[in-house]
């Protein structure tokens, strides 16, 4: 029996443990590359408070590079699911191969245009006089290191598309084990601040890539980069980049709306305002990880299951994780509302500082628990496919409701109004998230009968 056989005939609940468990673990690893860098550079002396909001301002673009990560990662380790569920492992196989070479163009493409345009960039998204030396010194370094930092993400989706969920978590703790090691060393040892905080990360992903293609070429995994498999056809393009997109637009999407927030808050509150932004956007991170660790972890089983049209496993692989995910969520939503005044000291002990972030923190993420459920929901249709429903859920939270509210609201009540818009928008799009996913679930049931139905008769 391969490996991937066991996602259609082992227990729902151990395999998402054993899938789930690594995902949450490195996603939790993953999100210390940003926060670490945040705690460090807010202690930076005398310009802590500045350099931690030039590198908020820098979030937009950074958010940008991850959708492309996702785009290619994401399309292609679904995909990959799919197809090795229908027993098609060389066509698997291709798909990886096109994907590392989409890689390694949309990287090369982001590193000349970053560095050519970066300085307009980073205007355009609320950069000031004071906060765009950092936010630049910042950026340049990581434009360099796109291609790392892209492939490091897009082979750990495929890793755990293959069968080896551990691996995947393997990687993810040495590029983030790396990272905590040497942001010290680089921005207070050193002395270079926030270059240094942008050099750890970068070679700390450089690790996590070399990981990945290793393991792809000499490790132990059962699809193989292989140099004919690395020329793009245009059928295996497409079928990458249409379940990909869902995610990727969410990540653009998210990067509009930090830009449009980022003026926003410039405009109402200023450039403390936008340093208070990166600071609850790291703390919603560390809650949100674990649920999109659990996302990555039922994605391969989700979607061996539906192509294999093991329905009733299907529906088991998403229902614990959203057991799971409210769960997390609440343990947030109670920290956050009791003690935010802790949290925020972790960044930063400016004053000024501390009193707007507490205060934008509890108004801002008090709808944590919806957010939880509404990811998992949306996760559910980008793992069966289904591109549309999935890209439409996923804009709906950070585009079509969040938008417009962060134009609206911040006109009749300032900077609380841009703090408003946040929940506000949460729960409108976990409404509907939760409609349209109740209705696919009826869907699920209803073929299930007629699938009990056939075979009754077949027997008799």
């Amino acid at each position: 029996m391969n490996k991937q056989d066991v996602l259609g005939t082992e227990k729902v609940t151990s395999l998402l443990i054993k899938f789930s468990v690594p995902a949450i673990i490195g996603m939790l690893v993953n999100a210390m590359y940003n926060i670490v860098d945040r705690i460090f550079i807010g202690h930076i002396p005398k310009v802590g408070n500045v350099a931690i909001t030039g590198v908020g301002i820098t979030l937009p673009i950074m958010t940008i590079i991850l959708g492309f990560g996702m785009l290619i990662g994401i399309g292609c380790a679904t995909t990959i699911s799919i197809r090795l569920g229908q027993g098609k492992r060389k066509e698997a196989e291709q798909i990886l191969g096109n994907a590392v070479t989409l890689i390694i163009i949309t990287s090369i493409i982001i590193s000349v245009l970053g560095t050519i345009f970066g300085e307009h960039i980073l205007r355009a998204f609320g950069a000031s006089d004071e906060t765009l030396p950092y936010a630049k010194d910042f950026m340049t370094i990581i434009f360099y290191g796109t291609i790392v930092n892209m492939l490091g993400f897009g082979l750990n989706h495929s890793i755990r598309a293959d069968g080896s969920p551990k691996t995947a978590m393997i990687s993810m703790l040495i590029g983030a084990g790396t990272n905590t090691i040497l942001e010290p060393i680089f921005i207070f040892g050193l002395g270079m601040g926030v270059k240094g905080g942008a050099t750890a990360t970068v070679i700390a992903q450089t690790c996590s890539a070399a990981w990945g293609l290793w393991y792809f070429t000499k490790g132990k995994s059962s699809l193989k980069i292989k140099l004919q498999n690395c020329k793009l056809k245009r059928n295996i393009v497409l079928s990458i980049l249409a379940i990909g997109v869902s995610p990727f637009s969410m990540q653009i999407a998210a990067s509009v709306v930090q830009v449009i927030s980022n003026n926003a808050l410039k405009v109402h509150g200023g450039d403390m305002a936008i340093g208070a932004m990166t600071i609850i956007t790291s703390v919603s991170t560390i809650f949100l990880m674990p649920i999109f660790g659990l996302n990555q972890g039922s994605q391969p089983i989700v979607g061996y299951n539906y192509g294999a049209k093991k329905y009733d496993r299907v529906k088991l692989t998403i229902k614990y994780p959203q057991i799971v995910a409210t769960t997390i969520a609440l343990i947030g939503f109670v920290l956050i509302e009791l003690c935010p005044w802790l949290i925020v000291k972790a960044f930063n002990n400016d004053p000024e500082l501390l009193n707007i972030t507490s205060t934008g923190m509890r108004i801002y993420l008090c709808m944590l628990p919806f957010i939880g459920l509404q990811v998992i929901r949306t996760n559910y249709f980008q793992c069966i496919g289904k591109v549309k429903i999935s890209m439409f859920l996923s804009l709906l939270r950070q585009v079509i409701l969040l938008i417009p509210l962060l134009i609206i609201l911040p006109q009749i009540w300032g900077l609380t109004g841009v703090w408003i818009a946040g929940p506000t928008s949460d729960f409108l799009s976990f409404v509907i998230t939760t409609i349209m996913f109740r209705k696919d679930m009826h869907r699920l049931e209803a073929v299930q009968k007629a699938q009990e139905n056939l075979q009754s008769k077949s027997i008799v």
